[in-house]
């Protein structure tokens, strides 16, 4: 066990600490996806939208349209940034990610190497076993704000600090 565990943190340290996500919208639904098909993923059994690690010398934007690409097949047309997320979890390094919407696209929903994509109603997500930092940026999602700045640190996987815009809201959630 302590060999994976040192053998992951080593994994970590090796990508990059920039990533994104993005959130698919259609007729009221997200494109998540349920991460169940990668041994020792941290997102283990968690829903989650589509992204990924920056490639070496990737944009945001050169990620997010591959990543979307590898993961879903699709080809966005049309997207926004909505925030940056700072994460900071025990025994991985800090990461920030790049959150986007997406609302067009082309080509059909393929196989995804990662988990499995489906269509989820925007009012059942937070249902759904996803990280507790999730529930709040889906908030500001639906609520309209046009982008945001939040920090999320999780100490053993349970949320302990969340800072919007630089303001604590810890109490708020």
């Amino acid at each position: 066990m302590m060999k994976q565990v040192k053998n992951l943190k080593e994994e970590n340290k090796m990508k990059s600490s920039l990533t994104t996500l993005c959130y698919i919208e259609k007729d009221g639904k997200y494109l998540m996806m349920h991460r169940v098909k990668k041994e020792h993923d941290i997102n283990k059994d968690k829903w989650v939208g589509i992204g990924g690690h920056f490639e070496a010398d990737e944009s945001p934007e050169e990620c997010l349209l591959r990543e979307t690409k590898e993961e879903t097949g699709l080809i966005l047309l049309k997207w926004q940034l909505r925030g940056i997320i700072t994460f900071l979890c025990d025994g991985y390094q800090t990461e920030y990610m790049f959150l986007y919407t997406a609302d067009d696209y082309s080509g059909q929903i393929g196989e995804c190497p990662e988990g499995n994509l489906e269509w989820i109603e925007k009012s059942k997500v937070s249902s759904l076993p996803v990280w507790e930092g999730d529930k709040i940026f889906f908030r500001l999602l639906e609520q309209g704000e046009p982008f945001f700045s939040l920090k999320l640190k999780y100490e053993g996987g349970t949320l302990t600090e969340a800072y919007l815009n630089g303001k604590d809201m810890i109490q708020k959630f």
